[in-house]
């Protein structure tokens, strides 16, 4: 502990977010965690590998982080998407237009990072798109607009926590139900067994990063924000800082982009997976364009990514986390079908 009080707050928060996003960026890129391949799996009607890794990592991260929460690790009051105004209606379009875009773009926020870090230049150029445009959303040109389509429909703190209006052991219980199935369906469809331990360390991940920004808040002399693994707005900010600063200053989100992406890229060169990949004729370069371009805004728009909203906002029962991960499974639903199929 003595060495950790020599660290400044900045300091250790950026530690914290290191090592949860290593752990994420090494799991996630082993496991192959995504959730546009599990929406097209379970659209197209043949739930097996894909959608059991994605089942696995959620129920992973619910049980972890509500065990924690009700063994006082975690208080509900500290956490921003439980205690203030959310949008409904932020949730809604933002999480349709970000599940429009992964489809376009082939991977979400998150899988857009890890893919970089493997040599993939496609997913290179699609998370800058996205990053700068989720920069733009939340201080640039497109704020106004964010701000007007999120102030439709407003919902207070008194209803955000879902958990408050189950019974006590009711997100627990949906966990393991969701745990259970996920096994079943990795079993069944023989996905490897070092996959599915994968996906259940990226869920464990999720509720670690809750667990260590609560404990460094509880002794810190410094406000230290309560919160896990995210990806939109932390992206932006990393991206900003190293634009526009000599130096970008600590953070748990800093950490987390620099985490992920080294996980993703050691994971990748000592199993021999590291490989550059460039567009082609085939794979084509506007549909990714398009994709990045609408997560960047529905993100921002619906207080997180497919992770920062879909299993970290999901994790503690946020409402707006849940309607946000509703539509974005939706909406990709429909692009699949529309567009790919």
């Amino acid at each position: 502990m003595e060495w950790i009080e020599s660290l400044s707050s900045g300091q250790v928060s950026v530690l914290i977010g290191i090592i949860t996003g290593l752990v994420f960026g090494v799991f996630a890129q082993q496991s192959r965690f995504c959730l546009r391949a599990a929406c097209v799996e379970f659209w197209r009607g043949q739930p097996a590998g894909k959608f059991a890794i994605w089942l696995l990592a959620f129920s992973c991260a619910l049980l972890a982080t509500q065990t924690a929460m009700h063994l006082g690790y975690l208080e509900a009051g500290s956490i921003r998407q439980l205690v203030t105004t959310g949008s409904l209606s932020g949730a809604i379009i933002g999480g349709s237009l970000f599940g429009v875009g992964m489809v376009l773009a082939r991977g979400c926020a998150s899988r857009l990072l890890i893919l970089s870090a493997t040599g993939n230049l496609r997913a290179l150029v699609a998370g800058l798109v996205v990053t700068l445009v989720s920069q733009a959303t939340l201080r640039g040109g497109l704020s106004p607009a964010r701000e007007w389509l999120g102030s439709g429909w407003l919902v207070g703190p008194e209803s955000r926590n879902l958990a408050e209006h189950l019974p006590t052991l009711a997100p627990a219980a949906l966990a393991i139900g969701l745990l259970m199935i996920g096994l079943w369906l990795g079993l069944r469809h023989q996905v490897p067994r070092y996959f599915m331990f994968g996906a259940a360390m990226v869920g464990g991940s999720v509720a670690m990063g809750w667990v260590l920004t609560a404990w460094h808040a509880s002794w810190s002399f410094d406000i230290v924000s309560v919160k896990s693994v995210s990806f939109t707005g932390p992206s932006a900010d990393t991206l900003m800082g190293l634009i526009n600063m000599p130096s970008v200053p600590p953070s748990f989100d800093v950490g987390i982009v620099m985490g992920v992406f080294a996980g993703s890229l050691c994971a990748s060169l000592l199993t021999g997976q590291f490989q550059w990949q460039s567009f082609t004729e085939s794979t084509g370069l506007s549909r990714y364009l398009v994709g990045a371009v609408l997560m960047g805004f529905g993100g921002m728009l619906a207080g997180g990514c497919a992770v920062g909203a879909g299993v970290t906002g999901g994790a503690v029962m946020a409402m707006t986390a849940w309607i946000a991960l509703l539509f974005m499974w939706l909406a990709a639903g429909l692009t699949d079908r529309l567009i790919d199929r």
